[in-house]
């Protein structure tokens, strides 16, 4: 079982950055892909970006292509997601996801506003 721990969302200005981090316990977190996920007021949970088990590859959703980048750091079970040039509309629950072929793992999430 692997629970993960949400950090460092925050109220931020359009144009901003912000950083966040999700830690990992109670498996083995390099063999996991990790990901994040977003759900805005009102709309599905959808997904934002994923890394490898090894950090080789990464994947983004069209709409933070070149603005977000996912990152790992296996040896402190932590996923990261940097978030530049925030826009209002990525305002929304930030969740990581660990996974590896069965059940996937959630956070409890890390609210981002984004301001205008």
């Amino acid at each position: 079982q692997v629970q993960l721990v949400e950090s460092g969302g925050g109220l931020v200005q359009a144009g901003g950055s912000l950083r966040l981090s999700c830690a990992a316990s109670g498996g083995t977190f390099s063999s996991y892909q990790m990901g994040w996920f977003r759900q805005a007021p009102g709309k599905e949970r959808a997904f934002v970006a994923r890394i490898s088990w090894n950090g080789i590859s990464t994947y983004y959703a069209d709409s933070v292509k070149g603005r977000f980048t996912v990152s790992r750091d296996n040896a402190k079970n932590t996923v990261y997601l940097q978030m530049n040039s925030l826009r209002p509309e990525d305002t929304a629950v930030y969740y990581c996801n660990a996974q590896r072929g069965g059940p996937a793992y959630w956070g409890q999430g890390t609210q981002v506003t984004v301001s205008s």
